[in-house]
């Protein structure tokens, strides 16, 4: 176990934002990881749990507090059951799993960021979620001081959420535990329109895991979604926004507004998101509020390749990139009356 003081936590992070925190432990396994969330909360220090800072936002003046990076390491592979160690990186355990000839999770290819915090965003992509897949979820709890098993039943997923995001000060993810398939070497059904398509395949078809891994691979490359440490586009949390959920109360508010703004032959993206609620597109919203590819001219800029990301050209501030987002988000709200929620964490900072 590694401890640093006064250190920076822009490296760990995706964005490359943030100040230092007064102390940084990086622990390397299980026991590590709990024996600093003890120390932590007997002290009542503040506690930042870091794994591959993908989904972070630190403020710029840094974290008063014990930062600590999750650097575990744990591959197992049981026939079709995986367990991970949460610091595992997540984009290379599902290339091993393919490779492995397995399906359930090859369209999550190359999300950054590690496997602990997969369960906490129910992290999901091109018409998977893991919340399909993950069996159980081994956890420190914090408030019991004890290692539990929570089942899949009992984790409360839902759209880009679960118990543990509602509850982030209670569970510090430990190892979490995968069903996946074998389905002969192919994928799971696809289930996403613009991966069936370019794959040339009707949803709901199977197609070689591997190819369509390596499809998700590049069309996520081409939307500046695949870390590349040159590419600045790829500095960012990936999508910014989540996609609004809407009642059928709101949706109606939404589409007359879409009509009055765009005129009524305009049809905006819209997904059944069950209980009578919709889904529609945060980046859609975002290109027709009037923020296209590239919008900015300071250096927190939206991502030349996707509306949905938001980026750091290199010499931003949290407060720079702060500034764009909240100009989005009102301008959104301006045009079409839906408020966009922020998907990545955010640490001494809010919209």
């Amino acid at each position: 176990m590694q401890e640093l003081h006064d250190a920076p936590l822009a490296p760990l992070t995706t964005f490359r934002l943030g100040g230092p925190a007064n102390r940084l432990i990086t622990a390397t396994t299980d026991d590590e990881v709990i024996a600093a969330v003890r120390e932590a909360d007997a002290a009542g220090t503040p506690l930042l749990v870091i794994g591959g800072g993908s989904n972070l936002v630190i403020a710029d003046k840094g974290f008063d507090g014990t930062a600590l990076h999750i650097a575990t390491s744990g591959f197992t592979l049981d026939g079709t059951r995986l367990e991970l160690a949460a610091g595992e990186n997540w984009s290379d355990a599902v290339a091993r799993t393919v490779r492995a000839g397995l399906a359930g999770i090859e369209c999550l290819a190359g999300i950054p960021g590690s496997a602990g915090a997969t369960p906490i965003q129910n992290v999901g992509a091109y018409g998977q979620e893991v919340s399909t897949t993950i069996t159980e979820v081994i956890a420190y709890d914090r408030r019991a001081d004890e290692v539990v098993t929570i089942p899949n039943a009992d984790c409360a997923f839902s759209y880009r959420h679960s118990r543990f995001k509602a509850d982030p000060d209670r569970h510090v993810v430990l190892r979490v535990r995968f069903g996946l398939e074998d389905a002969g070497g192919l994928s799971a059904p696809v289930r996403y329109a613009e991966t069936a398509r370019v794959l040339g395949v009707e949803v709901g078809d199977r197609v070689p895991a591997a190819v369509a891994r390596e499809t998700v691979l590049g069309l996520r490359a081409g939307k500046g979604m695949v870390l590349a440490p040159g590419d600045h586009d790829t500095w960012s949390a990936g999508s910014f926004f989540t996609n609004p959920v809407l009642t059928e109360d709101a949706y109606a508010a939404f589409l007359a507004r879409v009509a009055e703004r765009l005129g009524p032959d305009t049809a905006p993206p819209a997904f059944p998101a069950g209980g009578g609620l919709t889904k529609t597109s945060a980046a859609w919203l975002i290109d027709k509020a009037g923020f296209t590819k590239g919008y900015g001219t300071g250096p927190a800029r939206i991502s030349t390749k996707h509306t949905l990301a938001l980026t750091n050209r290199g010499e931003a501030t949290t407060e720079d990139l702060l500034a764009l987002a909240r100009e989005v988000v009102a301008g959104v709200e301006e045009a079409f009356g839906i408020r966009l929620v922020n998907e990545p964490v955010t640490v001494g900072v809010s919209l």
